[in-house]
């Protein structure tokens, strides 16, 4: 890709980039700067939750807070790569602090549109992406400062996954891990294996020298590490699962068997919840309070 080549021939800035890891989801929070202009964007943050208590708060969003404010950076957008379900989005909670604009994939739609009937959403939900400031489409482009970013539909985990180029640095969010470790699942409402087969050769194809930051990371056997940042030329040489080599078949044939053997995520019911809203909470009932739903002998 362009904006990638660019960078790597020196004709664009490199971002700086920090990444905050969150054990207790096992997610990977980028803040992503242009260092010429101090412009940044954050990449999937944490809101902390606690399922037994139903409790939120904010640790973890303001470790970030900390650090963007230590370093003089000024927060232009917080990025969602999907509507993710393992942890609960911190996005509406950084907006008020930063006033940056939240953005995700435009097939946010038809995750709103599934998941609004499994939650028995009434008419106050919208199904339109409107809850978020900007929606993406494939292909388009904006930019950090002075580092210019392209924006890719790489669906399959979901149907509104995005990947961000910025300079070379590829953030990939769920579609593919660590090389020991794999590829995201395709078993969840809207998701298609031989969809994320297509769309991981999609990145498999940029500049192999091109930065590739992951999401999540869960330790694979034999690593005793997080980790979160590898390249393109690396899954292309050892990703277990798709290395040059692997055709789409035996690659969707591995993928559904290994999909069944999975349990849930532990927070996929209140992460979407929150997550299809752009990071806010149901609205309060009569009482004041807010729920969560927790449909029975559904997934």
């Amino acid at each position: 890709m362009a904006v990638v080549e660019r960078a790597l021939l020196g004709k664009g800035a490199a971002p700086g980039i920090r990444s905050f890891f969150d054990e207790a989801t096992f997610t990977a929070t980028h803040v992503v700067h242009d260092p010429a202009t101090r412009r940044a964007v954050i990449i999937d943050p944490v809101l902390d939750f606690d399922p037994a208590s139903g409790r939120t708060s904010h640790a973890s969003a303001d470790a970030v807070i900390a650090y963007v404010e230590q370093t003089g950076l000024a927060v232009e957008w917080l990025l969602e790569t999907h509507v993710h379900a393992d942890h609960l989005s911190a996005a509406s909670y950084l907006r008020e602090r930063f006033g940056a604009r939240v953005a995700i994939g435009a097939q946010i739609r038809r995750v709103q549109d599934v998941f609004g009937g499994l939650f028995n959403e009434g008419a106050g939900f919208r199904r339109d992406g409107s809850q978020f400031d900007h929606v993406f489409e494939d292909g388009e482009t904006f930019t950090i400062g002075e580092i210019e970013v392209a924006v890719l539909h790489v669906p399959g985990h979901t149907p509104a996954d995005l990947a961000y180029v910025m300079g070379d640095a590829v953030f990939a969010g769920d579609t593919i891990f660590m090389p020991d470790f794999g590829t995201a699942r395709a078993d969840f409402p809207g998701g298609d294996a031989r969809q994320l087969y297509r769309s991981i050769q999609r990145l498999l194809s940029l500049p192999g020298k091109a930065r590739l930051f992951l999401c999540h990371d869960y330790k694979a056997p034999g690593r005793d590490a997080f980790a979160w940042e590898t390249t393109i030329a690396r899954q292309r040489e050892a990703n277990i699962h798709v290395h040059d080599g692997v055709s789409e078949d035996a690659f969707v044939t591995m993928r559904v068997a290994r999909d069944r053997t999975l349990d849930m995520p532990r927070l996929i019911l209140p992460s979407i919840q929150v997550n299809m809203r752009a990071g806010h909470l149901p609205e309060p009932e009569a009482n004041g309070i807010r729920y969560l739903k927790l449909p029975l002998n559904v997934l």
